[in-house]
């Protein structure tokens, strides 16, 4: 509707249209004057989808609402008992950040402008999420074991979900169509994510309020693909992943420029369409997908991704960092908690030990926590499943997570952290472990003999080798056929079997002593 206070101009304007041409110049000089003013009068004031009916925001700290107007115009945004003013830049945008809330009764958000309102409504406040990766987390609960005692049993009105639809692009998208939030049901968890589901659901019976998940993971997605471009500047190891798929759109565009194609050239445009548009492509998930909800109110980040990156275990120690840092910076939440689930087992058992491109991915998952700050690890290379790439225990993974955040981000005192390897000692043809351990000693369960672990010489091969338990709590290693031993390693395969855990039945993180050069080094495209 066209405001009342601007329909004299316009009727004025369009008369002066009907006369002489130089009448119609003065009238078009008239419009330019009014610098558009009558097609701003239809502009609305709008939101970003992820502010929808049933959303959650965060308690207890700001949070940042935006959206879209006429350049100038002034919007009014009320929650609660407050109401905050903006006005929209030369691009349209505008935001306002709310003073921190509690838990509470469900209020209304809406955002308001001269021509109309923006009403949400069901909105929580609570502790809200964001779970990504590839397909471990895109996982739908209603294919986890126990999904027939589990979907039915999903009625969660203080959990509210959200997923955000998997788009690749170069250029950010601020919305995403028919995206809206969820109330926790049958209907509505059986589809999202199960590890997503099970953190949200061990948080809200833990602290008692509300509880939001966002979902943005895409299947088969790489690390490079989450990591807006300019991050990648500096870092000579990561441009070639930039470069390769440049390259490929170049391609395209050449073949698209071309206008009649071959049957050869059509189908060459399609793989290039694919690889150019994919969720490959460094920055197309980040553009895509994240940026349209990136800056909303959140506690933290739950991460389960790593299986597309397994032929580049060694570049991910550089490029899982810059990720999370890249999210943090801009975020502008500070360093927020980034939790991450290290990659289960994959693949058939192997009879004989040997080097392991998804060992050293893990190894690169283990080695950010020292390079980053608030981060954690959910280790769950016990959760091994006949060699399946998608484990179907997601309950485990989630509740793992949960146990993190709960003593980490909540003060609630509880096992969370899985053992790690400390240091190690040789001694007559032995070789002697150390561990960090917070809730007890490593131990087998149902009092069976360990494996996992491998001793090697000078020589550099591995055997399998026999562990004893010692009561100060270390554990000594040896093996026949390797007399003098210099390196150890525990877990280290595509998919290993291995069985120590500490008390909390938290399982031992895979590790090696060693540093020699692995499959992956040296690997910067596949």
């Amino acid at each position: 509707m066209i405001l009342p206070q601007i329909m004299s101009p316009i009727r004025s304007i369009a008369k002066i249209c009907l006369g002489s041409p130089a009448r119609r110049q003065l009238a078009a000089a008239t419009l330019l004057c009014l610098g558009g003013f009558p097609q701003a009068a239809f502009a609305q004031v709008s939101l970003p989808s992820v502010f929808s009916d049933h959303m959650v925001m965060q308690r207890r700290q700001p949070n940042r609402v935006w959206g879209k107007a006429s350049p100038g115009e002034k919007v009014t945004v009320t929650i609660g008992a407050q109401s905050l003013e903006a006005t929209a830049g030369t691009d349209g945008a505008w935001q306002v950040t709310l003073t921190p809330m509690e838990a509470g009764a469900p209020v209304k958000l809406v955002a308001k402008g001269p021509a109309n309102e923006v009403s949400v409504a069901d909105v929580l406040v609570g502790e809200v999420w964001i779970v990504s990766g590839q397909s471990n987390m895109a996982y739908g609960l209603g294919s986890a074991y126990d999904a027939d005692l589990e979907v039915p049993a999903a009625n969660h009105p203080e959990i509210r979900m959200v997923t955000i639809p998997q788009r690749g692009s170069q250029t950010p998208i601020w919305t995403q169509a028919n995206t809206r939030w969820v109330v926790c049901t049958p209907q509505s968890a059986r589809n999202f994510s199960a590890v997503g589901y099970y953190f949200a659901r061990q948080i809200q019976e833990s602290l008692g309020v509300p509880v939001g998940i966002i979902n943005n993971s895409w299947a088969g997605s790489r690390a490079e693909a989450w990591v807006d471009r300019k991050y990648f500047d500096g870092h000579e190891n990561l441009l070639p992943l930039v470069a390769r798929y440049d390259g490929f759109a170049k391609e395209l565009a050449e073949l698209e420029a071309k206008g009649q194609l071959t049957a050869a050239e059509q189908n060459k445009a399609r793989q290039l369409s694919t690889d150019v548009n994919g969720d490959d492509r460094p920055a197309n998930a980040w553009n895509g997908i994240v940026a349209s909800h990136a800056g909303y109110g959140i506690r933290g980040v739950l991460w389960y991704q790593g299986e597309g990156n397994t032929p580049r275990g060694h570049q991910y120690r550089e490029l899982f960092p810059v990720l999370v840092e890249s999210w943090r910076k801009e975020w502008g939440q500070g360093d927020f908690p980034f939790y991450w689930v290290q990659l289960p087992g994959n693949g058939a058992l192997k009879p004989e030990s040997g080097d392991s491109e998804w060992a050293e991915l893990r190894e690169a998952q283990t080695m950010s926590l020292a390079k980053l700050p608030n981060t954690g690890q959910a280790v769950t290379i016990d959760l091994i499943e006949d060699g399946n790439l998608h484990p179907r225990s997601k309950k485990d993974i989630g509740v793992r997570l949960a146990r993190v955040a709960l003593a980490r981000d909540y003060g609630i005192q509880m096992a969370y952290q899985s053992p790690t390897y400390r240091a190690m000692q040789v001694n007559e043809g032995k070789i002697t472990l150390s561990f960090n351990t917070a809730n007890g000693n490593l131990r087998v369960l149902n009092n069976g003999v360990a494996y996992g672990f491998t001793i090697a010489g000078a020589d550099k091969k591995f055997v399998w080798a026999d562990a004893s338990f010692n009561r100060d709590g270390t554990i000594t290693v040896s093996s026949d056929k390797v007399p003098n031993p210099v390196a150890v390693r525990y877990g280290w395969a595509d998919n290993p079997e291995c069985n120590l855990y500490d008390n909390a039945r938290l399982p031992l993180t895979p590790f090696r002593t060693d540093d020699w050069p692995g499959k992956t080094d040296g690997v910067l495209v596949h």
